[in-house]
């Protein structure tokens, strides 16, 4: 601990020419940021405690499928990041043709290709959850493959909405992304009401509301994007839309990828460890899918902060200054940790008093309250380290280092520690957390390895 503290203490001097990134600036950017995945986190807490009046096999039903489901976000998401991280850096040349073109082939690279996921899905998703889920219950598989019909025709509307996004926070505009995240959110939540409530319409119920308002929060997002709200301001032009520019698209696909094969290798894990955990039982199946949105509700911290590193360390890499990019990495990573352990310890503390409003056994409660405690202890000490940091590294263009480093840690690492605390030692959902939590000791080591050793210096992407 006293190494990392030297590690993580920021140097005495503000870098010259990035006064832009003062305390003040990084505050303006963070606070959105943390309440739009506040936002999200608690429409999925009120999404899950909804579904649970629904029945267990439909919670069940709806977090089997969210594992497949949540592979395709990863995979627009990482589209948006890749190109998040050229627009950054040309923004930090002051270059902003280049950045626009880059903005505008974020929209269209994010569009075909959720255009074709969307098509596979259709046509192959429910064979490709009865393979995967073979040993689950009849009603559960039910409530699976009518969620999955339902949230797969979202996949564009995802893409386009997160293209949109990272177009803004690369600006630092992250106040934007808050209030159509909102809107969205809103939408979300008296859709699921409508549907569960008054229609009593079970896993479509919410798959509607959620397709419906992704769409809602695309079509903003693209206005927004295609017209110049303020001076200086980068837009997406139709031209550079609709015709695909091949060098700006390597560049961005020259992160992209290796960022989507990490971030879809990861929840391919996840899609693993579901299927062994789909063995255990609906209430551990449910208390898994259940724990699974306080997880995120704990980690929203790290997730919010690891925005701010692509904007920060993309400009200032773009801008050719590495020592800028050194100084905010270690300011921004002290940050981070602090905050997350604020965060975690308010959500723990918070756990028992929602519990009570979830219509499930006390022993999937039980469950609940013991992974929850495993999983925001090592989210508050460890995962600033594992999450945010590898976030300045790929924004730096050290793509190549977090995806294998994540390939090791997650694909190896907790895939083999999931099956040998949860199935042979028989933890169950325990042994899942623990597994989990051990991943990111492994990848916090070595991002922190990587950053002292300096070689994160060397890329260039434009």
């Amino acid at each position: 601990m006293q190494g990392i503290s030297r590690w993580i203490e920021p140097r005495k001097t503000l870098p010259r020419d990035w006064q832009a990134f003062s305390n003040a600036a990084l505050k303006a950017m963070i606070v959105p940021l943390i309440i739009e995945q506040v936002l999200q986190m608690v429409v999925g807490l009120a999404d899950t405690m909804m579904v649970s009046y629904a029945g267990e096999a439909v919670v069940a039903g709806v977090g089997l499928d969210t594992m497949v489901y949540t592979i395709f976000i990863y995979l627009f998401t990482a589209i948006s990041a890749g190109g998040a991280v050229v627009v950054s850096q040309y923004i930090g040349s002051k270059s902003r043709e280049n950045a626009e073109l880059a903005a505008s082939q974020i929209f269209h690279t994010a569009g075909v290709l959720s255009l074709a996921c969307m098509g596979l899905m259709l046509l192959f998703g429910s064979g490709l959850l009865r393979a995967m889920y073979p040993e689950t219950e009849p009603a559960t598989m039910s409530a699976c493959q009518t969620y999955m019909w339902i949230v797969t025709l979202s996949f564009p509307a995802n893409a386009v909405y997160n293209a949109g996004a990272a177009v803004y926070r690369s600006m630092g505009e992250t106040k934007t992304t808050m209030w159509v995240s909102l809107l969205a959110n809103l939408v979300n939540v008296a859709g699921n009401a409508v549907g569960i409530f008054a229609l009593k319409a079970g896993a479509a119920g919410v798959a509607w509301p959620t397709t419906i308002s992704w769409y809602v929060a695309a079509a903003v997002m693209t206005w927004l994007c295609a017209g110049e709200r303020k001076p200086g301001q980068i837009r997406i032009r139709l031209k550079y839309v609709l015709r695909l520019d091949v060098p700006m698209a390597k560049r961005i696909l020259g992160i992209a990828i290796p960022n989507s094969i990490e971030n879809t290798l990861f929840q391919a894990a996840k899609v693993v460890l579901g299927m062994l955990v789909a063995t255990f039982g609906t209430s551990q199946i449910a208390a898994n899918t259940t724990g699974q949105t306080f997880w995120s509700l704990a980690a929203c911290m790290s997730m919010s902060l690891g925005t701010v590193f692509i904007t920060v360390i993309g400009q200032c890499m773009g801008a050719n200054d590495p020592k800028a990019a050194d100084y905010y990495m270690r300011k921004l990573t002290r940050l981070s940790l602090c905050l997350a352990i604020v965060w975690n310890a308010m959500v723990m503390l918070l756990t028992p008093l929602l519990l009570p409003l979830y219509d499930l056994t006390p022993e999937t409660k039980r469950l609940i309250l013991i992974i929850v405690a495993i999983h925001n202890l090592f989210s508050a000490l460890v995962q600033p380290f594992s999450g945010p940091l590898s976030s300045g590294l790929r924004a730096a263009g050290d793509v190549r280092f977090t995806m294998w480093a994540s390939i090791f840690a997650t694909v190896v690492c907790r895939t083999f520690l999931s099956f040998l605390l949860a199935k042979w030692l028989g933890l169950g959902v325990i042994g899942i957390a623990l597994a989990m939590v051990l991943d990111w000791c492994v990848k916090a080591a070595l991002d922190i390895s990587r950053f002292q050793s300096g070689k994160w210096r060397e890329n260039r992407i434009i």
